[in-house]
């Protein structure tokens, strides 16, 4: 993949910068005059006025006109542009590459290499790869005539692979995936708690909503706004699913306890990355949106840390109630910051 050849006018520039597309790494640059800093397209910081970005095709070039490098995401660093050439490479790749093959192409030994692509992206290169493939599959999944097809396809060397981690790779079956979620089941109910109404909802994989709010049927709207093509249904009295929502009460009556119920949630790698993070916070203590970002290997990432946790599909379950600003504020959180204090102020009375 030639990155000059598709990110060539302004418009696609300013579409591979607004999506952080790592893709456009070192095919462009940009610099925004109100802040006088140049960055790579992929650069994590937020997003500047369209009005004030100017692109270059070169450092030089944005050097001439004035501006400084970024120290975010350090678009002067040789290291740094050669990993965009690594992970262009790998996108233009039928197959993947093993660590090997990636390090000899950036002429470095595996270790360092390793190393220092995890430094420059937060993830490591064979983490890199499966993202790759499960793009892959996802795009070809909605065109392909099978689900075979579609691994093959994008990569895959065998079926039997990608299927065993289908679901931590897809959040669903590959057929159902390639369906757009048509044919799903969920199963929910709303119950009175302490903080309100809480809805419960699952698949047959596990939960995949938990929240809390007012309203009942704002509540059961909300959930199929979000799951459009599912077939939701409220799970009847005295079925076995009154045990998941009695499981969830008791988790919002004492947030520090234990949750035994499986998930079935779906995010983007770095959000997943995220909420594996907020689960390692211990009951009772707090950490800043900074302090998450350190602790994934991606300072700097505050924001979209914040981001992460927004997106958070299952209250209290993941604990993004813990993650606070750095004075101490509680700042934002989805399900009102109210519930967020009276959540903490549980874990600290136990």
């Amino acid at each position: 993949m030639d990155g000059n050849t598709n990110f060539v006018s302004d418009d696609a520039r300013w579409a591979a910068l607004t999506g952080r597309d790592a893709r456009a790494d070192g095919a462009f640059w940009f610099g925004v005059v109100t802040t006088g800093i140049y960055c790579a397209p992929s650069c994590p910081a937020r997003r500047p006025r369209r009005e004030n970005v100017r692109y270059f095709d070169d450092i030089e070039a944005a050097a001439r006109a004035g501006f400084r490098p970024c120290k975010r995401c350090r678009p002067d660093d040789p290291f740094a542009q050669r990993i965009a050439d690594i992970c262009r490479w790998v996108e233009a790749r039928e197959e993947m590459p093993p660590l090997a093959a990636m390090a000899s192409r950036a002429g470095l030994s595996p270790g360092h290499f390793h190393r220092l692509f995890r430094r420059a992206l937060g993830i490591t290169p064979k983490q890199f790869t499966d993202a790759v493939l499960a793009r892959r599959v996802r795009a070809g999944l909605a065109c392909e005539p099978t689900v075979t097809s579609a691994i093959y396809k994008a990569g895959f060397t065998g079926a039997s692979g990608f299927y065993d981690a289908a679901g931590a790779r897809l959040g669903m079956t590959p057929g159902i995936w390639r369906k757009g979620g048509e044919g799903v089941r969920i199963r929910w109910a709303v119950s009175d708690a302490a903080l309100g109404k809480l809805l419960v909802a699952a698949t047959d994989r596990g939960i995949c909503a938990i929240a809390l709010g007012d309203d009942a049927g704002d509540l059961v709207d909300d959930l199929r706004r979000r799951f459009p093509k599912a077939m939701i249904e409220p799970a009847e009295p005295g079925s076995a699913f009154d045990g998941c929502v009695k499981q969830t009460i008791a988790l919002v009556e004492r947030p520090g306890a234990g949750f035994g119920l499986p998930l079935d949630i779906q995010g983007t790698a770095f959000q997943e990355k995220v909420w594996r993070a907020l689960q390692a916070i211990p009951p009772g203590e707090t950490a800043t949106y900074a302090g998450v970002a350190a602790a994934i290997g991606q300072p700097g990432a505050a924001r979209a840390v914040a981001g992460a946790c927004a997106a958070n599909p299952v209250a209290v379950a993941i604990p993004c109630h813990r993650v606070v600003r750095a004075d101490g504020a509680l700042s934002g959180y989805r399900w009102g910051v109210e519930r967020k204090r009276a959540l903490l102020d549980r874990e600290k009375q136990k």
